[in-house]
C-alpha cells in the first residue's frame, strides 16, 4: 500500500508544503522587506506558519537549504537565523548564493521537517 501524500496549500505551480509520510516539505520561502534581516525574518515567519499547518514546528527541522543573492549577507542572515532556530534542535543545514527568481529577493530557505 502507497503512503499518501498530502499537499497544503496546493497552486497551479507548486504547493506551500507537501507531507509524505511523516515528513513534510516546504517549497522555498522568500521574505518581504527591504534588507535581507527583513527578509529572513518574513521568511522564517512564513515556515513557522506552514510547518504549523502540517502538524509540525520549527523544533522537528531535518534540514535547511539557504539561498543568498549575496554571500556578503551572509552574517546577516546567521544573526536572524541564530535567533530563530531552536538551539537545542538545530537541522543539517547548507547556504549557497545563487539567483533567485526576482533581483528584489535577497534570500529562501528550503526545509524539510518531521511531522510532530
Amino acid at each position: 500500500m502507497s503512503t499518501p501524500i498530502q499537499r497544503i496549500e496546493p497552486g497551479t505551480r507548486m504547493s506551500g508544503a507537501v507531507i509524505h509520510g511523516d515528513t513534510i516539505y516546504l517549497a522555498g520561502q522568500v521574505g518581504k522587506g527591504a534588507d535581507v534581516t527583513e527578509q529572513c525574518k518574513s521568511a522564517l515567519a512564513e515556515v513557522e506558519r506552514l510547518l504549523a499547518l502540517a502538524g509540525s514546528d520549527k523544533s522537528r527541522l531535518l534540514s535547511c537549504t539557504i539561498w543568498l543573492a549575496d554571500m556578503a549577507d551572509f552574517a546577516a542572515m546567521n544573526a536572524v537565523w541564530d535567533a530563530w532556530v531552536d538551539p537545542a534542535n538545530p537541522p543539517a543545514r547548507a547556504t549557497g548564493e545563487a539567483k533567485l527568481a526576482t533581483p528584489d529577493y535577497k534570500v529562501e530557505f528550503m526545509v524539510i521537517a518531521a511531522k510532530a
